[in-house]
């Protein structure tokens, strides 16, 4: 090497210099043959370039301390649904929530196991709804409320066996919001499937000012079951049904959009034999309805959804 060579230190990369000979070993040397600044940078880049590859090459020949991930829980595949997560909006709520229906219908006919819970916001559509935080750890379902108010902490392999989801009331027909409905189902159904639960779209009704909604809403919800292979309870045609045989029966308020109680149990009944699959009629909850609105409404859950699940099937259920 040129003897009239000389090492140049700056003093401000004295430190990081010293460190790469270090690295590289005591016998080798770097020069710098320029003293201009950005010289200096361009060796610098390339002595550190240098150290990246040589701290590779070290590596390789390493064995792995990497921690192996953990395995994939698998989920037994739902057959029954005993613990049922409701994703929704006031059609839902209303009436002191119809979930509650459903559930003492249920123990009316001897039922022992059930749960559910209702995650539901005002007004929203399912793409509103962050499916994935519904199945955090020690979170939604983790504990209820039993006997005298005592607190309960539930114990489960999976918080759910399904989610049942509704969009907005006119989603899946307005022609902005249909491709969103779409999308949301997918995406839904995916997230819960990856969780070990099963999806279910719970088809919503007419408003009673505009009965010709009835057919295009049935219409979208059965495309998006068979899309994503899921469960439809029909609860819009259980409405229409009804409105048929007894229309002096006024199963939506004055909005002409939300449920009276006689709509609410209408759904209920409908979910208990679509989900549950479980006949409504005779049953002794009654919600307080007179024995013959309750019996009517009964009959046509059953009646409906038995012969739209012939027509359609039930999904994955």
């Amino acid at each position: 090497m040129n003897a009239r060579r000389r090492q140049i230190f700056f003093d401000t990369e004295r430190g990081f210099l010293r460190r790469v000979i270090g690295f590289l070993g005591a016998d080798t040397q770097y020069f710098l043959i320029e003293t201009k600044r950005d010289t200096f940078m361009k060796a610098t880049l390339k002595i550190a370039m240098t150290l990246a590859a040589i701290a590779l090459a070290a590596c390789s020949g390493l064995p792995s301390t990497s921690v192996p991930s953990a395995p994939t829980k698998v989920h037994a595949k739902t057959t029954e649904v005993k613990t049922l997560l409701w994703v929704g909006n006031s059609f839902f709520y209303y009436n002191n929530s119809m979930h509650g229906h459903v559930g003492r219908l249920l123990n009316a006919a001897g039922g022992k196991g059930f749960m559910a819970v209702s995650a539901t916001i005002s007004g929203s559509g399912m793409s509103w709804h962050d499916m994935e935080s519904h199945f955090k750890p020690d979170a939604v379902g983790s504990y209820s409320f039993v006997g005298d108010n005592e607190v309960r902490f539930n114990k489960f392999d999976k918080p759910f066996d399904a989610m049942m989801m509704m969009d907005c009331s006119q989603c899946p027909v307005h022609p902005t919001l249909s491709p969103i409905f779409h999308e949301s189902a997918k995406k839904h159904s995916a997230t819960v499937r990856k969780h070990g639960a099963e999806p279910i779209l719970f088809m919503s009704w007419a408003y009673s000012d505009k009965p010709e909604m009835t057919e295009p809403l049935a219409a979208e919800y059965v495309k998006a079951g068979k899309a994503n292979n899921a469960l439809v309870v029909p609860a819009g045609l259980s409405f229409a049904n009804s409105l048929k045989k007894r229309p002096e029966l006024s199963l939506i308020i004055e909005d002409k959009r939300h449920p009276s109680l006689m709509g609410t149990y209408l759904a209920a009944c409908t979910v208990m034999a679509s989900v549950y699959k479980q006949n409504p009629v005779g049953n002794k909850y009654t919600a307080g309805l007179p024995a013959d609105v309750a019996a009517h409404l009964q009959a046509v859950a059953w009646e409906t959804t038995q012969l739209f699940q012939a027509k359609e099937g039930r999904g994955s259920l």
